[in-house]
């Protein structure tokens, strides 16, 4: 329990989080990562590299900062946390290792003479306050993965049944246990951990269960990333029969049950969780909109299965746009996704529910347009680990 007086202290760092975060986190990251090379597989080198993983780190720092008298008003942001946890298996033993970094990596950036003794306490029992609540949590995810029928605890042998190529960037896998004992279902919108061994080096990705549970299979859907280890070796290595290791499903992006009309929205990539949740809305009857935004015919994966999905499903229908068409993409809609456009291929009905998921610049178009076209916020769900501001420009 922090004391008053620590509180305070956590309180008067927010103006130093807010101008210089990403430079403690960075510096955070590099110390720990340098010195204790066993947590490495649990962080994307590609997130790193871009500062995506400082940034989120930041903004975490920060809100706990603000709100560390007021754990209640972080919101969403320690279930995310927790979930995401949960799918790399972050262990009670690595938040040691977090919390030396973190403190000595306070005291290096700000210096001794703002780091005083006094304030790296309060940040040690901040820590270990944050800590506790987020061991806590992540412990009854698990026992509730290894009790739960077909669930596990801990890494689980797959083998790739088949692979499936769904566009000029996109191939599908389909994973199944290779005990063949029964397999935890989950909740669509959920995504897997994957930990693979790469030249003898431990690596661990999340990917999206881009189709409904079926108690056999797992599918996931991964995109080629341009210097993308673990999606080259998946697309290019990865053959019918090899084996890789799997973390139960985890994520708090789920489709939650509702009647109202459903519009899912979507860019690139983003579309792979949106699948899933497509088969279990349609299961329902309620009518569902699909948005999918790429940049030309060729990227656009899963239009054919789309389509079939239309012609069988009277409540469902399946709108497009392309940003870069192709000579032979005259039949579809050219350009972005407009206000215009939107509002046209939305249901009528604004009180509706609205899922949206692609690149940052596209989540943060869809949600300012959402908002001008009357979709109440509350009904506007999407993931996002950055700061909530970077969405609102």
């Amino acid at each position: 329990m922090l004391s008053l007086a620590q509180t305070q202290l956590i309180k008067a760092t927010v103006p130093l989080l807010e101008t210089g975060g990403e430079t403690l986190t960075a510096h955070f990251y590099q110390i720990m990562l340098d010195e204790y090379p066993e947590v490495r597989p649990l962080f994307n080198q590609a997130n790193q590299a871009s500062g995506n993983q400082s940034r989120a780190l930041a903004n975490a720092v920060l809100m706990y900062a603000r709100h560390i008298d007021r754990l209640e008003a972080l919101g969403p942001l320690v279930g995310q946390i927790v979930n995401k946890h949960v799918s790399l298996q972050i262990l009670p033993e690595h938040y040691p290792i977090v919390g030396a970094c973190l403190l000595r990596a306070i005291r290096e950036v700000l210096g001794a003479e703002i780091a005083t003794d006094a304030v790296i306490d309060a940040w040690a029992a901040a820590y270990q306050q944050l800590a506790e609540l987020l061991i806590g949590a992540e412990e009854q995810a698990y026992s509730a993965n290894a009790s739960a029928t077909g669930g596990w605890r801990g890494a689980r042998g797959f083998r790739l049944l088949r692979k499936q190529v769904e566009s000029e960037e996109i191939t599908s896998f389909y994973l199944a246990p290779e005990d063949n004992g029964p397999l935890l279902d989950f909740t669509p919108g959920q995504y897997i951990g994957m930990r693979l061994l790469l030249d003898g080096e431990e690596v661990r990705r999340n990917y999206s269960l881009s189709a409904a549970p079926n108690q056999r299979e797992y599918r996931i859907s991964v995109k080629r990333e341009n210097g993308g280890r673990v999606s080259t070796y998946l697309h290019d290595e990865l053959v019918e029969g090899d084996r890789l290791e799997l973390f139960p499903p985890a994520g708090d992006f789920i489709l939650r049950p509702s009647s109202k009309p459903l519009a899912l929205i979507t860019a690139g990539v983003g579309i792979t969780p949106a699948l899933a949740m497509l088969d279990h809305a349609l299961d329902s009857g309620r009518p569902v909109h699909f948005i999918h935004c790429a940049r030309h015919s060729g990227v656009h994966a899963f239009r054919e299965l789309l389509d079939s999905k239309v012609a069988a499903h009277p409540q469902l229908q399946h709108f497009y746009c392309y940003s870069e068409p192709r000579a032979e993409d005259q039949e579809a809609e050219h350009g972005f996704l407009t206000p215009e456009r939107l509002a046209q291929w939305l249901p009528e009905q604004r009180d509706l529910d609205a899922y949206f998921l692609g690149p940052k610049a596209f989540m943060a178009q869809v949600k300012r347009q959402l908002k001008q076209l009357g979709v109440p916020d509350a009904q506007c769900r999407y993931e996002f680990f950055g700061p909530a501001a970077e969405l609102e420009a």
